[in-house]
């Protein structure tokens, strides 16, 4: 797995804890109301679909989510968030893209700029580091549930391009186009699906250890927690041993 993954499978052990403090509720509902801007209806607004699968995943109420879409409608006030992709470097040189959905771009510009260079990276300009990632569908399985055998045949009849594995769940990975598809054929299998989404996946890894390992961990968690920001996406590889005793 590389260290991306690695990272994306720690954050979701930490899941629950977010969920308590509010964050997942607030990072989802940004996400609902962004993708609503193309249409209310579900059915006809894949984006709108994945991220209501994802408020039903941590059971947020269905009033949550109907208000939600109604702000980024328009019909009720409150939905001028704006979505911007930062991107930077981290400790080590390992890139960074930081995901943002925001009402305030020269507040939040200044705040990731502030974190990035109290944990040792720097905030680059616009392309400097996003030619290093592939927008990919990801969608991750409970390694329990299915055998890889299995879930390759589903996966790749699906259109998906390849799947891996941690200690903890299967990783399928697709184009863009195919999330839905790879979706909707693992939920026909009856396989429970965890954290799909249209990622960033990098092309490359930066190996990291020791003083730049930690430091680039302090930098992620430090972007993960920013109120406006949605997601980090980062080209590290850190030896699985040491990225669990930083995290």
């Amino acid at each position: 797995m590389s260290g991306h993954s690695k990272w994306a499978t720690i954050k979701h052990k930490k899941a629950a804890l977010d969920s308590k403090r509010g964050k997942m509720f607030t990072r989802i509902i940004k996400e609902i109301t962004i993708a609503a801007r193309n249409g209310g209806d579900p059915d006809a607004n894949p984006r709108l679909r994945t991220a209501i699968l994802a408020a039903k995943a941590v059971s947020m109420p269905g009033d949550n989510i109907k208000k939600a879409i109604m702000r980024g409608t328009g019909e009720l006030e409150g939905g001028q968030i704006e979505e911007v992709m930062f991107e930077g470097y981290g400790p080590g040189g390992a890139a960074v893209l930081v995901n943002v959905a925001t009402d305030n771009r020269n507040r939040t510009v200044s705040e990731i700029r502030h974190v990035f260079s109290k944990n040792g990276g720097n905030m680059g300009e616009q392309g400097s580091v996003g030619w290093m990632f592939e927008r990919k569908s990801q969608i991750f399985v409970p390694l329990d549930k299915t055998t890889e055998d299995q879930l390759m045949a589903i996966a790749l009849d699906a259109g998906a391009d390849d799947i891996r594995s941690d200690e903890d769940r299967w990783e399928i990975l697709s184009p863009p186009e195919a999330h839905e598809a790879v979706l909707k054929a693992v939920a026909a299998h009856n396989l429970p699906s965890e954290d799909a989404s249209i990622a960033f996946v990098p092309k490359n890894l930066v190996k990291l250890e020791g003083k730049n390992a930690s430091s680039m961990v302090r930098l992620n968690e430090a972007l993960e927690d920013h109120e406006d920001v949605q997601n980090v996406y980062s080209n590290f590889d850190i030896d699985e041993k040491e990225l669990e005793a930083l995290a």
